[in-house]
């Protein structure tokens, strides 16, 4: 501890007076009390009422002398107060009649300020959640709007609403942690409201500032928080404490609220930490907003528990939510058709079918498919003995080695290296070597069929760690199918046709791992019909400089090993030597910061005649929250997500509210000669039937 004696050389040794201004911690506070010391050479003790207004009221007890930024504030203006006279009458009459123009009643729930102090074009249909929030005692209100309808503008309503009325002093919002920057620019550029973002940077920066034990959540009146940090006691502990059983005048607001729904359809769900974590703090808030355009998974308990986090005096997790009245006063859903229908405003969006045909028979894409077909034959034969979580694991094995065949070959290349290499190890060293391996949960093998979620904490991993972590799933389900299988001569004639597939399959993908696939060609094809027309042949140059139109396209792909890297790697040597080459392409992946992320957000919602950027290829880090509208009404699916509520999310990057475009494309490729493409037409065919009659889709 620095000693009095120590910093009496450099700040004053008077002690404040009852009643004086003094600065301590980066803060200004009131003096309440002095506590004389007892001996000589000791700091009398000086209890503070803070008086900034982010913390009016706050107490804090000092010892003095031992404060490094402490300082009597003598000068804080109080002596010019009123020496240059009072204003006129009639200027003064006319700033008080403003001042009561202004006000709002917290009685009269139809009189509406928040759209007239925003820097928004107003839509009626936004209206209606403002509305509906105003006639609730609290403000427990889910908006379930369609996607691209503007949720986060319809929040920035209701908060500026309750902000203005007195009703609510204290806001925080939680979100994905992709877009929190995106949450902090609209509430600050369109509503004026500062929000701070809590992070590991904030926290480090308040300690430092305001001391170790400060409690950041005390440091100001609006913050965003990361879905993520709720479940860390690190912030989570002092949210708590901060909020006590219950804070009045504190809303929450958390977007994309689907994340914090039990995905499992149990009689209660198996929760997650998430889910756990906003039981407990969700009801410390007097007002909650959630936000969710897929609020509903298709499990009615976890919808039920979705809505009792919400509103626990109304929904019973558990207790199925029966009819559309239970749900009026509380939720708001509308659809981009139905609002377009009736006022206009949204694009109509076109999804084109990129059909390839026409394949040779010895086309890799139709070869390693009929191999894999006849190899998942071969192995279901002879693991037919073998427990069903051993064929299970097969199973999954499997599919994930399809998905990533119908992504890319170097994907399939990447993933069946290590699945050949571990089932050969798992042969060689026989049955006792396998069998402890054979205890699996489905979050072990979740990323053989899955990729990485927005909000999930592997979707910031590196690709090499996101590759390893791949790369053990791959071992561990291979070991597990191979658990208890027999090593008779029966079997191993078995396992050596198998061995003979995987050669086969490994030789073809080795070969055309590194050039372009036939989705990779087509997609070129349409960049030189598009946008590049004078773009030469794939590895040819016409010697000049070919030159770029001012159209853009949004190309999405799964975050699979190898794909992003690859088509990457393609479209560059497809577009060298064309006009700023390097310039016209970008990728926003897990691993973009966010202000890298809203600095490509800007240039591809830049004038194509101002900025370069043509391309911009995406994993689905940028499904959620970013919006590439502004001049973009193409959006390509390089592989398609077996999940419709992905795709409904990509699709909604560029078909949203202020797309100025009469039509949007989304396009996904199709090979009607390879047997797994029909499972993704009839995927996207029934996503758009489903979206037209439903609206967004959910996971399923």
């Amino acid at each position: 501890m620095v000693s009095p004696s120590a910093t009496a050389q450099i700040l004053p040794e008077r002690w404040p007076a009852v009643g004086e201004l003094v600065q301590v911690r980066s803060r200004r506070w009131l003096v309440d009390e002095v506590v004389q010391p007892r001996t000589s050479g000791e700091s009398a003790l000086v209890r503070l009422a803070c008086a900034d207004d982010d913390a009016q009221g706050q107490l804090l007890d000092v010892f003095w002398d031992y404060e490094l930024d402490r300082r009597i504030l003598k000068d804080e203006g109080w002596r010019d107060l009123a020496v240059k006279g009072f204003d006129p009458p009639r200027q003064f009459a006319a700033f008080l009649h403003t001042l009561r123009w202004n006000c709002v009643t917290a009685t009269d729930p139809n009189l509406f300020q928040s759209p007239f102090r925003a820097g928004i074009k107003i839509d009626a249909y936004q209206m209606e959640p403002l509305r509906k929030a105003l006639r609730l005692p609290r403000v427990n209100l889910f908006i379930a709007d369609d996607t691209g309808l503007g949720k986060t503008i319809e929040a920035g309503l209701i908060a500026r609403e309750l902000l203005l009325r007195k009703k609510a002093k204290t806001i925080v919002v939680s979100a994905p942690p992709s877009v929190l920057e995106q949450w902090k620019g609209e509430l600050e550029d369109r509503f004026g409201l500062v929000f701070e973002i809590l992070d590991r940077a904030y926290l480090a920066r308040m300690r430092r500032e305001r001391g170790f034990g400060v409690n950041p959540w005390r440091t100001h009146s609006r913050f965003l928080v990361s879905h993520n940090l709720l479940v860390d006691p690190t912030y989570a502990d002092p949210l708590r404490e901060w909020l006590g059983p219950l804070l009045p005048g504190s809303l929450l607001i958390l977007d994309e609220a689907h994340h914090a729904a039990p995905a499992s359809g149990g009689r209660y769900g198996i929760e997650t930490k998430f889910t756990r974590a906003l039981r407990d703090l969700a009801g410390r808030f007097e007002h909650r907003l959630f936000l969710s355009a897929t609020p509903h998974n298709g499990h009615s308990n976890s919808f039920s528990t979705l809505l009792e986090l919400l509103d626990p005096y109304r929904f019973t997790r558990g207790v199925k939510v029966r009819g559309k009245k239970a749900l009026d006063e509380v939720m708001v859903r509308r659809l981009k058709e139905d609002i377009r229908a009736v006022q206009g405003g949204f694009p109509k969006r076109n999804v084109v079918r990129q059909v390839i045909e026409g394949l040779p028979d010895g086309a890799p894409e139709l070869v390693l498919s009929r191999f894999l077909d006849e190899y998942r034959e071969a192995r279901e034969q002879r693991l037919a003995g073998t427990s069903r979580r051993a064929q299970a694991a097969a199973g999954l094995l499997v599919v994930g080695l399809q998905q990533r065949l119908l992504s890319s070959i170097e994907a399939f290349a990447r993933s069946l290296k290590v699945h050949r290499a571990t089932v050969q190890r798992q042969w060689e060293k026989g049955l006792e070597a396998a069998s402890g391996s054979t205890e699996l949960s489905g979050a072990d093998l979740q990323l053989l069929t899955t990729a990485p979620d927005s909000d999930d904490e592997r979707a910031d991993w590196s690709d090499e760690e996101l590759e390893a972590a791949e790369t053990r799933q791959i071992e561990a389900a291979t070991a597990a199918a191979e658990a208890g299988t027999s090593r008779d001569a029966a079997a191993e004639a078995m396992w050596r046709a198998e061995e003979r597939l995987l050669d086969h399959m490994e030789e073809i993908a080795g070969r055309f791992r590194h050039v372009p696939d036939v989705k990779a060609q087509r997609l070129i094809d349409w960049i030189r019909e598009n946008l590049c027309p004078d773009l030469p042949p794939f590895g040819q140059s016409n010697g000049a400089s070919p030159k770029w139109n001012n159209r853009r396209v949004l190309i999405f792909t799964e975050n699979r090993e190898g794909t992003k890297r690859h088509l990457k790697s393609i479209l560059e040597q497809a577009i060298e030597g064309t006009d700023r080459a390097d310039e016209r392409i970008e990728v926003i992946d897990g691993l973009t910061s966010g202000a890298r992320r809203k600095e490509i957000q800007q240039r591809f919602n830049t004038d194509p005649a101002k900025d370069p950027l043509r391309i911009l290829l995406a994993t689905d880090a940028a499904r959620e929250g970013l919006n590439f509208q502004a001049h973009c009404t193409d959006l390509f699916h390089f592989d398609l997500p077996w999940n419709p509520g992905r795709i409904e999310q990509r699709n909604g990057r560029i078909d949203r509210k202020l797309q100025p475009a009469a039509e949007v494309r989304c396009h996904y490729f199709v090979l009607p000669q390879r047997v797994e493409d029909h499972v993704l037409d009839v995927l996207v065919k029934k996503t758009e039937t489903i979206r037209k009659e439903l609206g967004s889709l959910s996971k399923v």
